[in-house]
């Protein structure tokens, strides 16, 4: 089967031939018919497996096929996605794909001015790809609302649940109207996750390229036993002897990142670390670094990972075990890409053996464990020290009109840091409590 057998309209097909794509995936062959006959879609497929393409082409089809106005303050299509970085990523697709349309293509997410977005949506946008609290904060502003929806797609669903999005996408949800397509896509297919796309989903059709929470066949996956003090010196050596082209190194936390940076910077092994208590300058500038090969390492949190997707990726680190297993999916699903073999490496400490227990038991595979480099004590002894920290691994401050112009109660750490929690201020006393107190005293 080939694009040209789909029947999509000639601006979408010149967009294709202009990127030389002329063969679908495997789950674009299976979700774009449905799709384009108008059903809802519930789609199991991990991140690089081509799932942008296969809502993004039969939806643009739909928008070419129906050209109307989009009126002022809403839009046609809404894609939510969990993480900027991701959502940047489906913007541009949308823009490749429709390049010969007229398109307006809006992306909105946090850590950049909000009054800016606000603009560009004033006017209506036919395609908006939108992180869920940056969404609602502008919702909140009365600057925009969802009554203009056609098409709803809920992109990376399982991880927005991980990220404590569920409550605010349920919140867009109801903003949009019941008469829609909708989308619904995600890696891994929990019972949560399901009972949530039987609640938005209308008798819909389900494709599924790999079974829930497998891996893929090609990528090798090997395991390091080490103690927790020893996993520096043993990631440092396996960077200096693996033939490695590009690798995402993965840490739990955000000062582990930062840390292995810097530790890696003092044996003069350049890596970037991308996180969200990095600005949203910094964390473009270290993406577009790697996927331009300036660097070929790149450190990063589960979170400000997603949407990463750069080809020629031969290795992904596990430098700690992720504590969830569903983790572990998308974390290695990153490379082996576009037929390419890959090579997963986890460094396990002792606490971590239960992480990669439970792992094997959801993948049903087992990492073949590798015996330590000779050596070992030696190679700690002789790690040198890491560079000191540079400012720029400070916690940047929120931009000033984003804290003026933000509703509290709608900002959430999942798009600014790692925390899955919604952010709720701390309750002040007011002037008469301090005053009622000192008078009690007195």
């Amino acid at each position: 089967m080939e694009f040209k057998d789909f029947g999509l309209a000639e601006p979408i097909m010149k967009a294709l031939a202009a990127k030389d794509y002329s063969v679908p995936t495997p789950i674009q062959q299976q979700a774009m018919p449905i799709v384009l006959s108008g059903k809802d879609l519930c789609g199991i497929a991990q991140t690089g497996t081509g799932k942008t393409a296969a809502f993004a082409l039969p939806t643009l089809d739909r928008l070419s096929r129906v050209a109307k106005h989009t009126p002022p303050l809403t839009c046609r299509v809404l894609v939510l996605s969990p993480t900027r970085e991701l959502a940047a990523q489906i913007g541009q697709s949308f823009r490749d794909y429709g390049r010969f349309m007229r398109l307006n293509v809006a992306t909105v997410f946090g850590g950049v001015p909000i009054h800016k977005q606000i603009r560009q949506l004033s006017q209506g946008v036919d395609v908006l790809v939108a992180t869920p609290g940056r969404l609602l904060d502008i919702i909140s502003q009365k600057a925009f609302h969802l009554k203009g929806v056609e098409v709803l797609v809920l992109d990376e669903a399982d991880q927005m649940m991980d990220m404590g999005f569920i409550h605010p996408v349920k919140q867009i949800v109801s903003f949009v109207p019941k008469e829609r397509q909708t989308l619904f896509f995600s890696a891994t297919m929990p019972k949560e996750i399901a009972a949530l796309a039987k609640q938005f989903l209308n008798d819909p059709a389900t494709v599924s390229v790999t079974p829930p929470a497998t891996t893929a066949e090609r990528i090798v996956q090997r395991a390091y036993f080490v103690n927790q003090g020893e996993k520096q010196a043993l990631l440092t050596h396996l960077l200096r002897t693996e033939d490695i082209d590009r690798a995402l190194i993965f840490t739990r936390t955000k000062y582990g990142a930062d840390k292995v940076v810097r530790a890696l910077a003092g044996a003069g092994i350049p890596s970037l670390a991308i996180h969200g208590d990095k600005s949203q300058g910094q964390r473009t500038a270290a993406l577009q670094a790697f996927r331009a090969g300036q660097v070929k390492l790149l450190v990063a949190t589960d979170i400000a990972a997603r949407g990463i997707d750069v080809s020629g990726l031969s290795h992904v680190i596990n430098f700690e075990i992720p504590n969830n297993p569903d983790q572990y999916v998308h974390r290695i699903g990153r490379t082996a890409r576009a037929g390419a073999e890959g090579i997963a490496i986890s460094l396990v400490a002792d606490d971590e053996r239960s992480y990669l227990k439970a792992i094997e038991r959801l993948t049903r595979t087992q990492s073949e464990v590798m015996p330590l480099p000779a050596g070992m004590a030696e190679l700690v002894r002789n790690l040198p020290k890491p560079a000191p920290r540079k400012p720029a691994d400070a916690r940047p401050p929120r931009p000033q009109q984003v804290r003026e112009k933000q509703p509290r109660q709608h900002r959430e750490r999942g798009e600014q840091g790692d925390g899955a929690r919604p952010f709720r201020p701390r309750r002040r006393k007011s002037v008469g409590a301090y005053k009622g107190a000192v008078q009690r005293v007195g």
